[in-house]
């Protein structure tokens, strides 16, 4: 798809681009996808991870607007001020089954507007046929979708196969602690009896070139997440006067901690789901990889590579540096954050790895602890969603991928949910999908949303 570098803003989406009805006689869901999403972009709902940012109130208060205008009736719980999550539960055909809960979060990373091409919370429709502005991928995307979904079965009056709790939670950008962490201690009543949950990046698709030239196009299902591991770096020394030379430099012990993790090469290893990717994607093209080397593999599917790339071996990146407050001083401490992520069962092993590298002056602390998860790649829910995708693709493959990064399955974990990562979107092979995830100028083509918000009604009848 065009890109253009200054496309010409358009209106943004409007309740009016709603032309069709189903059956029924009701909008067509995906003929209000855009504007939902629109809105909700429009909606700054920045997380600095300090408790500072607008919070997600206001989004809140539009998810339930947009829920209740069409007769249902959510629940709207805080878990301080300002701190919105929305949940719902609609009623299945069969009440003995297991419930799923379909997820998404509210708030979104911040985003300097002076480093892009668009008014990052203007949620603009382009020339280029996208939704542009933060949330666009990471998450309005899945909300507005599973907006558009939920509105549709109540004006329908559809009841899924079984139970659904539909949750829109606060925090998911600063570990969810204010969001799906704190409804899983404090109200864990409303996932009573919910064993699976769908949630944010995956699902989308890649396109490669087959063996024959042909395109061949493959749907990535995320069936397992890294763990987190957010340390603290804490180095000790001793205090002076800047003009006197010391071997007891916080600031230097600091330093060379900080480049000893940086300068470590992790070791790779290709867990379950790491390697079923690679595996379908050696089939579809027939590109092969071996054990120390995917590149030419990886370099077929550029839009998601980044995220590929970070689950082949455990990863530590430092992230902030503090030390000292005067010229003339050296400093008794000084300290650094080191973002960590870590494959499944690999946690002890990364803290000790970075024990050793960071020496005997540097303590190590851990600010946040996120676990692992695994998910099967099999069972009545995945063949779900392939057929899902299959009605609106026929050619198409599901793939399953392990994802860098954490969502909110994590806390859902804790209640004995296993989780995956479905928002589908079918992606024109050109769009710089991962990196748009926390980057500028993100984006999602409307016609991705359509797509999507198909594929998830079809889910929701069928699962």
């Amino acid at each position: 798809m065009a890109d253009p570098q200054t496309p010409d803003p358009t209106p943004a989406p409007t309740a009016g681009d709603r032309p069709r009805t189903t059956a029924g006689g009701a909008p067509d869901p995906q003929d209000e996808v855009a504007r939902i999403c629109s809105e909700l972009i429009r909606i700054d709902t920045s997380n600095y991870g300090d408790g500072s940012g607008p919070g997600e109130r206001p989004a809140a208060e539009y998810v339930m607007e947009q829920l209740t205008e069409v007769g249902l009736d959510p629940e709207y719980a805080e878990s301080g001020p300002g701190r919105a999550n929305v949940v719902l539960r609609t009623s299945g055909a069969d009440p003995d089954r297991p419930a799923l809960c379909l997820h998404g979060h509210l708030d979104v990373v911040p985003a300097n507007a002076a480093d892009w091409r668009a008014d990052p919370f203007g949620g603009e429709l382009r020339e280029d046929g996208c939704v542009w502005g933060r949330g666009a991928v990471d998450m309005k995307d899945m909300d507005a979708m599973m907006l558009s979904v939920l509105r549709d079965l109540a004006r329908t009056g559809t009841r899924p196969p079984r139970d659904i709790v539909w949750a829109f939670f606060a925090d998911e950008e600063a570990g969810g602690v204010d969001g799906a962490g704190w409804l899983v201690d404090h109200r864990p009543d409303l996932f009573e009896g919910v064993t699976q949950a769908v949630s944010e990046v995956g699902g989308f698709s890649v396109t490669v070139p087959g063996p024959d030239g042909a395109d061949r196009r493959a749907y990535l299902l995320q069936t397992a997440e890294k763990g987190i591991a957010w340390l603290t770096l804490t180095a000790t020394g001793t205090a002076g006067h800047g003009s006197v030379p010391t071997q007891d430099n916080a600031v230097v012990h600091l330093a060379r901690a900080v480049a000893a993790i940086a300068d470590h090469r992790w070791p790779r290893r290709y867990i379950a789901s790491v390697r079923g990717l690679l595996d379908g994607l050696r089939d579809l093209t027939g590109v092969g990889y071996s054990a120390d080397d995917c590149t030419d593999l990886l370099a077929l599917i550029p839009g998601a590579r980044g995220f590929v790339e970070g689950t082949l071996a455990d990863t530590a990146n430092p992230t902030s540096l503090s030390g000292g407050y005067k010229h003339n001083v050296v400093p008794q401490t000084a300290t650094a954050t080191v973002d960590c992520r870590f494959l499944p069962g690999h946690f002890d092993e990364l803290m000790a790895t970075v024990a050793g590298l960071v020496g005997e002056h540097v303590r190590v602390d851990v600010h946040h602890h996120g676990i692992d998860l695994q998910a099967p790649f099999s069972g009545d829910l995945v063949d779900a969603m392939h057929a899902a995708i299959r009605a609106e693709d026929p050619e198409a493959s599901l793939l399953p991928y392990c994802l860098s990064g954490g969502t909110d399955n994590k806390h859902l974990a804790r209640l004995g949910v296993t989780g995956y990562g479905f928002a589908p979107l079918r992606l024109p092979p050109d769009l710089p999908f991962a990196p748009m995830f926390h980057g500028v100028d993100e984006r999602v083509p409307v016609e991705s949303l359509r797509f999507g918000t198909r594929v998830l009604s079809r889910l929701v009848r069928d699962c």
